[in-house]
């Protein structure tokens, strides 16, 4: 029974042991203290109470006192607080002051808490980046598609980071002033023989205005010969205008039966009337009989013309043509 108790007893002591080393950190204290980075252990204490962990401020503290960099405990913290990444950020001020980068602890903040990796940011300014970009098509004067591949040195620009364009808008510039520069050449051979006009037209625009990044230059890597545009495209209009041609002649023809079928209906009119008029003709012939206008002498005289006529006209109709 009393060993029992002996050891709950010690089971509690080591509890309590644990809690108050949790709660107080006197390691992390002394590890600050022999490394010069002030830090009391009533703030490490609330540290815990704040739910910041104390090792994440300590380390970065001693990392920056020991590169000669003034750091505020306070300020670490709240930058926890706010979402930030405290390691990162001064990882990122220790490198700016070994590179000799001006670099402040509030510009390095907030470039942290905009979303971008300020250490990354750091290196990139010591060591610049190369971006390859898209095949990019453009079509000079002459016709001729040439596809273009570049490659983009650049480096960060620290003031920029907050605000500032990332390297979507690089590339799309890049290719904007790429297309220009051969869109603007005469022949497509101007732009093989010499295709650093290209970097040199594309590097005057200033594209990097409002970017996140300085660019450095601009390298042709390879210019391929694709197709020949202005040919296609005189080619399709010559098919456009013979389409064209096309429809405009069935309309004519189209316009020509429908005049023909008028004319022939025309014709069947007019003939109709005509038989209907000849029709007519013993009537009237009867009529002129009946008022004495018309005699027997005059009736067979018109149908001796008639028979004479029919005649002549049948030996036309039956003579052989001369050779």
């Amino acid at each position: 029974m009393e060993f029992g108790v002996i050891a709950l007893v010690a089971l509690l002591s080591l509890v309590a042991i644990w809690l108050i080393f949790y709660f107080i950190p006197v390691g992390l204290w002394f590890s600050a203290l022999v490394s010069g980075a002030h830090i009391s252990l009533l703030q490490l204490v609330l540290m815990r109470w704040r739910k910041v962990p104390p090792s994440v401020i300590v380390s970065s503290m001693i990392e920056g006192t020991k590169a000669g960099l003034k750091l505020n405990p306070n300020a670490l913290e709240a930058h926890y607080l706010a979402g930030g990444n405290v390691r990162n950020v001064v990882h990122a001020l220790v490198s700016a002051q070994k590179a000799g980068i001006v670099l402040t602890f509030e510009m390095a903040t907030a470039i942290d808490l905009a979303g971008r990796d300020v250490f990354e940011a750091v290196q990139m300014s010591v060591n610049p980046k190369v971006i390859n970009t898209p095949p990019v098509a453009a079509v000079a004067k002459d016709g001729i598609q040439l596809i273009a591949k570049a490659r983009v040195t650049v480096r960060a620009n620290i003031k920029q980071l907050v605000g500032g364009a990332g390297e979507e808008t690089v590339l799309a510039r890049v290719g904007e002033g790429i297309v220009s520069s051969i869109g603007s050449a005469v022949t497509h051979k101007v732009v093989l023989e010499n295709p650093d006009s290209i970097s040199r037209v594309v590097l005057e625009k200033g594209l990097d205005a409002g970017t996140a990044f300085e660019i450095l230059s601009i390298d042709i890597a390879d210019i391929d010969v694709g197709k020949n545009i202005g040919a296609q495209l005189q080619m399709d209009q010559a098919d456009a205008d013979k389409n064209i041609a096309q429809a405009k002649a069935e309309e004519r023809r189209a316009m020509a039966v429908a005049l023909e079928q008028e004319m022939k209906a025309k014709a069947e009119e007019a003939r109709a009337k005509v038989i209907l008029a000849e029709a007519e003709v013993p009537m009237a012939m009867a009529e002129a009989f009946r008022n004495g206008n018309l005699g027997i002498m005059d009736y067979y005289k018109m149908k001796n013309v008639i028979a004479d006529t029919q005649m002549r006209e049948s030996i036309s109709a039956t003579k052989p043509a001369k050779k």
